[in-house]
């Protein structure tokens, strides 16, 4: 039923030309003696029918036109006057307001014309008509009125009911559109997630493989032990990026045993540590007060991101020998994350002791939890990255 009631909906120009062919076969050649004009007025009034719906107000003028000229002319009323009725009811239903009232004026009107002609039509003229026979003429035209306004009515309504039908499909539409806009967003945020932690990872994994081939290809002269050692730090680090890159593709492919594995937070900092150390980085670690309340997971991870970022800067611009020291400050309102070192990071290359991009992604991912970052290069030498990160929720 759906289906054929969608067919009807969407042509409608054919519906409408099958229903005028019908009624212009059946009242067309209603019995007359002037057949050839009850014909042609006949068709007409039936065969602007075919555009009721999709042309209203063509329809009703030529249907309104064709019906003065029968007046106008004494054609004798006939079966296919009900065409006035049926434009009303398209005009109100389906025209805008201001024909809707214009054809249902002109019916009323008609409506007395129409039983002015069919008292002549009868013979009563001025000499037979009498005060007698007023009444049966108002009770015609009573008749006539409530049709037409029984008509009107019905599509008014027809109307209303299309409109808020209309009104419901597009709110839908903008809710859809709305919705994918939304998806869009989500995606987009996704999207920049993954690349901040694609950049976190291959920077860090990066840099401490270069930095130790480095350090290894000169050290391998004097020691081949620490090229050995050397070697085995870079493959740690290669399998440890490695490891954390097939989770990000696995999140992308929708794996759910990738995507339900823990994201490092606050509890890996000794591991992420020991990692610098066996990369040449001498690192102190330094934990104050106790936290008020556990940090949400992503916070863990933008705290883990930070101090990453922070100590491969180190590792990259301040030179050999550099010490660096990680502070977790645990306040009332969240946590303070000072990463400082006395390289020479600051003084070689200012703008990234931070690191253009790593810089702005740890600034984004702090802001992401109502924190704040700062980095700047120290008085003595060095660089110091601070960092604070509330309890709030993201």
């Amino acid at each position: 039923m759906h289906r054929i009631y969608e067919w009807f909906r969407t042509h409608r120009f054919v519906v409408d030309l099958t229903v005028a062919c019908l009624l212009w076969l059946g009242l067309a050649f209603f019995p007359s003696t002037e057949m050839g004009v009850t014909v042609v007025f006949a068709t007409l009034l039936i065969a602007p029918l075919a555009w009721r719906r999709t042309r209203p107000v063509l329809a009703g003028s030529i249907i309104a036109a064709t019906a003065i000229l029968q007046w106008a002319f004494a054609v004798t009323p006939m079966p296919a006057d009900l065409a006035v009725i049926l434009v009303v009811y398209a005009l109100a239903a389906f025209g805008p307001r201001w024909a809707s009232l214009s054809g249902l004026g002109l019916a009323l009107i008609g409506g007395i014309l129409l039983v002015t002609r069919y008292y002549l039509y009868l013979g009563l003229d001025e000499s037979t008509f009498s005060v007698a026979s007023l009444p049966y003429a108002v009770i015609l035209v009573m008749l006539v009125w409530f049709l037409v306004l029984f008509s009107w009515t019905f599509g008014d309504l027809t109307r209303t009911r299309r409109l808020r039908e209309q009104a419901l499909e597009d709110r839908a539409q903008r809710l859809e559109i709305e919705q994918q806009q939304e998806r869009a967003l989500a995606a987009n945020d996704e999207r920049a997630h993954i690349a901040r932690e694609m950049h976190d990872i291959v920077a860090h994994s990066l840099s401490v493989i270069i930095t130790q081939a480095d350090g290894g290809r000169y050290a391998a002269e004097q020691d081949p032990k620490i090229a050995t050692s050397t070697l085995q730090t870079i493959a740690d680090t290669g399998r440890n990026s490695l490891r954390e890159m097939r989770r990000l593709l696995g999140v992308l492919r929708g794996d759910e045993e990738a995507s339900t594995r823990p994201l490092p937070g606050l509890a890996d900092l000794d591991e992420l540590l020991l990692g610098f150390r066996s990369a040449g980085l001498t690192t102190e670690f330094v934990t104050e007060g106790q936290p008020r309340r556990q940090l949400p997971a992503g916070a863990e991870l933008t705290a883990y991101r930070v101090i990453q970022e922070a100590l491969t800067n180190v590792l990259k611009h301040a030179g050999p020998k550099a010490h660096s020291r990680v502070s977790l400050l645990w306040q009332s309102r969240g946590l303070q994350i000072v990463v400082l070192d006395d390289g020479r990071g600051a003084a070689a290359d200012p703008p990234s002791g931070g690191g253009g991009n790593g810089l702005r992604g740890m600034s984004e991912r702090v802001r992401l939890y109502d924190g704040t970052l700062d980095a700047k290069p120290q008085t003595g030498g060095g660089f110091q990255v601070d960092a604070f990160i509330p309890y709030t929720e993201a």
